[in-house]
Order: structure tokens, then C-alpha cells, then sequence
């Protein structure tokens, strides 16, 4: 699925784990509760989806845009986030976010780098 427009699909509970995603155009997806565990998101475009209980467990989403996303309780342990944009992603907690395998470089959800995001913590 490497670059399809699945922009607003319905992919609530799919089973996408493993799945190469990357360049792959998710913007505003409903993904409540899907299997997205080590899949490849790289460069994916998740504006404004819904990943409400979404498992990102080992996923890489490396320059991968959640700018307006909502990551209400969705595991984003291991996950690779370097780079990536959650500038206005909502309903995150900073457990979720310590979580991530990495945050180098990205965006955080309150527009700050994440290097300049740790220092005002």
C-alpha cells in the first residue's frame, strides 16, 4: 500500500500490522483501535486521523505528519517519531510520548522542536 490515498477511510480495528505505509496518504482515517505495530509510516500524511486506542507499538514514523491527529490512548511505545510533525495533535500524554523510541527533531504537539520541548520541561 507503499503511497495510496486512503485519506478518510474507515480502517477502524484493521489488522495493518507489519504493513508498509510509508508516503501513504491517511489524512483525517478513522484507525480507532487499529493494529498498526511495526508497520512502516514513514513520510505517511496522518493529519487529523483518529488513532484513539491505535496500537504504533515499534511502528516508524519517521517524518511522518500527525499534525491535528488524536492519540487518545494509542501506544506509542518503541515507536520511531524523529522528525516527525504532531503540532496540534491531541489528547497525547507525556507518558505516551516518553514512550517513543525516539523524538529527535520532531515537531511537538505545542509547535516546539523536541529537543527545545525537553528543555521547559
Amino acid at each position: 500500500m507503499n503511497g495510496a490515498n486512503l485519506s478518510g477511510a474507515n480502517l477502524n480495528f484493521s489488522d495493518l500490522s507489519a504493513t508498509d505505509l510509508s508516503a501513504t496518504d491517511l489524512s483525517g482515517a478513522n484507525l480507532v483501535g487499529a493494529d498498526l505495530s511495526d508497520a512502516n509510516l514513514d513520510a505517511a500524511f496522518l493529519r487529523e486521523a483518529v488513532l484513539k486506542g491505535a496500537d504504533l507499538s515499534n511502528a516508524s514514523l519517521y517524518v511522518a505528519d500527525l499534525s491535528k491527529a488524536d492519540l487518545t490512548v494509542a501506544d506509542l511505545s518503541g515507536t520511531d517519531l524523529s522528525r516527525a510533525n504532531l503540532n496540534g495533535a491531541e489528547r497525547w500524554t507525556e507518558e505516551q510520548l516518553s514512550a517513543a523510541e525516539s523524538l529527535e527533531r520532531a515537531t511537538m504537539p505545542n509547535g516546539q522542536k523536541y529537543e527545545d520541548w525537553l528543555k521547559d520541561r
